[in-house]
């Protein structure tokens, strides 16, 4: 018997003690929060704090998942998470051009990349918590 295959993926929308957004500049979507796929044996905690980590230098503390995005077609989930940054330096990798943190009026105008704008005001936004949007 064959099983299908999913992938699990996770994103954090990571804030600084002033309260400003983590982005990193990827290579081909432009600017987006941090995020990637969650590795064969590691829990999604684990994973997304490692993802963070990787493509941004920063330390995180994971303080709720709020959501979760399901595409049927392409066999993806994408979770969602509010993170906090506890420690690390903005750091670029072979993920990111650039990583810096902006205030939200700043990170709406700058993502533009499919849905990611619409997931970070979501996370952002408790009285939604937690989704779930097909897409």
């Amino acid at each position: 018997m064959t099983y299908p295959r999913h992938s699990l993926l996770e994103g954090a929308v990571v804030l600084d003690a002033q309260g400003k957004i983590l982005l990193i500049k990827g290579p081909r979507r432009g600017w987006e929060f941090p995020g990637g796929i969650i590795e064969l044996g590691e829990t999604i905690e684990d994973g997304i704090i490692r993802e963070v980590k990787e493509e941004s230098g920063i330390d995180i503390e994971v303080i709720r998942f709020c959501g979760i995005y399901q595409n049927v077609s392409e066999q993806v989930c994408a979770t969602c998470w509010l993170a906090k940054a506890i420690g690390g330096t903005p750091q670029t990798s072979s993920e990111s051009l650039e990583v810096c943190f902006f205030r939200l009026e700043e990170v709406l105008d700058m993502v533009t990349w499919s849905n990611f704008r619409e997931r970070i005001l979501k996370v952002l936004n408790e009285a939604e918590q937690p989704f779930f949007v097909p897409f």
